[in-house]
């Protein structure tokens, strides 16, 4: 997985890594220097019993239970569960005490914790904003509760306004029902959202105010969190959001 393998670089494990996704595009050497292994849906087995590993790392939301027990069957599997930062700090220190980095880990929790308390004290007196987060175009998807990017939603103070679990499906006449609607994020992942998509949504939704912003940032939940709230203090700053 993209988060769980960055995170596994930063605590120095690089030569621990035998294979990893498609997608798991830091650090960019990931992809040059290890065996893919197909995407997050689309496992490739024979790859990955080929390259007999001691453990294989999933996520609950990106991996289905099926998934899970056909790798079961290979070599223990380790799934994460990423809700809130408690979550995501947990996940931390237990890679550090099964890949015996605990130090590192530490280290990395601190970090986060620090760069966490200093964006909270930047809003803490901020009002907030209602914002819907786009993550697909045909069908349009959003984030809604019970996500991680909800849960960053908020460390900005920002209201999501789609009430819906995980991440429903909607129409933009959905949108236009919403009173108040302030903004609309466009994420740069899953979906590659580009300045043409602002356009076509703006025609629609002329009042509100719509931003490309970095998905990684919004969703990834491993070391990637160090630099989140350093670019979320640049992200307000720089289209008035604070």
């Amino acid at each position: 997985m993209p988060s769980q393998t960055e995170l596994l670089f930063d605590l120095g494990l690089e030569k621990s890594i035998v294979g990893v996704t498609k997608f798991c595009v830091h650090p960019s050497e990931a992809l040059k220097t290890k065996t893919i292994v197909g995407g997050t849906k689309d496992v490739k087995y024979d790859r990955i019993k080929a390259l007999q590993p001691d453990i294989i790392l999933c996520n609950k939301e990106e991996n289905t239970k099926e998934i899970v027990e056909t790798l079961s069957e290979i070599a223990p599997v380790h799934v994460s569960d990423i809700f809130d930062l408690q979550d995501a700090l947990e996940l931390i220190q237990q890679y550090g005490s099964i890949f015996s980095v605990e130090e590192k880990a530490t280290v990395l929790v601190n970090e986060i914790l620090v760069a966490r308390d200093n964006f909270q004290a930047s809003v803490k007196n901020k009002t907030g904003k209602k914002v819907a987060y786009f993550i697909w175009r045909k069908p349009w998807m959003v984030a809604g509760k019970n996500t991680f990017i909800d849960f960053l939603l908020k460390e900005n103070k920002f209201e999501n306004v789609i009430e819906n679990k995980r991440y429903p499906v909607i129409t933009l006449s959905d949108l236009q029902k919403i009173p108040d609607l302030d903004f609309i994020f466009l994420s740069s992942e899953p979906y590659p959202f580009q300045q043409k998509h602002i356009e076509e949504i703006q025609s629609e939704l002329p009042s509100v105010k719509i931003i490309l912003v970095d998905g990684e940032y919004f969703s990834w939940y491993g070391s990637r969190l160090k630099y989140a709230y350093t670019y979320f203090t640049e992200l307000q700053l720089e289209n008035g959001l604070k």
